[in-house]
């Protein structure tokens, strides 16, 4: 049975409790503790009489979750977001890959995927993921490949597989969140990872594992003895 969730509201900061607020989060917390979406509102600060600084956030993830890099254009056309704000979100995006460190992460577990990817668990909408690797097992990118309910209508392997065939990888695994927070693999997820193993040997990019994850862990199915 599939569950509905209902989307947040997009409450003012001042409407919100203090201890709830991104700023006072991020002190008490720190920034790990915080969400994309409240990472974001506090890089763009308030919103304006039309939108709260929440609602301008979220979309500004939303498009973020649909392309790697973003232009200014592309920013400013954001309902909320004006030129200064597009200017420092533009800065931060660009400081962040140039901090990156150059080494590749190596993955040799479903444990070592976790980490890089729990950002997403926080998504009321399902993320499929994949995360293309190089032959040392080094992960080369990691892309939003649909965002819905898993099924084979919105997986399909052309997505999937697109960029791990442009980026030259030799193997992929995918991944995709539960807002529910039950880990257990419906019909659905087994039913696609079936259909992308037999898609990767077709490519000749192995398809290693299918990891299901929330806020509080994850499952590797095949860890789990149902890939």
């Amino acid at each position: 049975m599939r569950y509905i969730i209902n989307e947040p509201h997009d409450l003012k900061i001042k409407e919100m409790a203090v201890c709830d607020r991104p700023r006072e989060r991020m002190l008490s917390k720190g920034a790990e503790a915080l969400t994309d979406q409240e990472l974001f509102s506090i890089l763009i600060g308030s919103g304006n009489r039309g939108r709260s600084v929440t609602a301008i956030a979220r979309d500004l993830m939303e498009l973020l979750d649909r392309k790697a890099t973003v232009t200014h254009e592309e920013l400013i056309q954001i309902q909320g977001l004006g030129t200064a704000k597009a200017t420092l979100i533009g800065a931060a995006l660009e400081l962040g890959r140039r901090r990156l460190p150059p080494k590749r992460r190596q993955i040799a577990t479903p444990a070592d995927i976790y980490p890089l990817i729990r950002h997403y668990a926080t998504r009321m909408q399902e993320h499929f993921l994949s995360i293309c690797l190089n032959g040392a097992h080094e992960v080369l990118s990691i892309n939003v490949c649909s965002i819905g309910l898993v099924n084979r209508t919105i997986v399909h392997p052309r997505e999937v597989f697109g960029e791990a065939v442009r980026g030259r990888a030799t193997a992929i695994i995918v991944a995709h969140n539960h807002p529910s927070g039950n880990l257990e693999p419906s019909g659905d997820d087994r039913d696609v990872t079936r259909r992308l193993r037999q898609a990767g040997e077709l490519l000749g990019i192995k398809l290693l594992d299918h990891l299901i994850f929330s806020e509080e862990g994850y499952l590797s199915m095949l860890e789990g003895g149902v890939f």
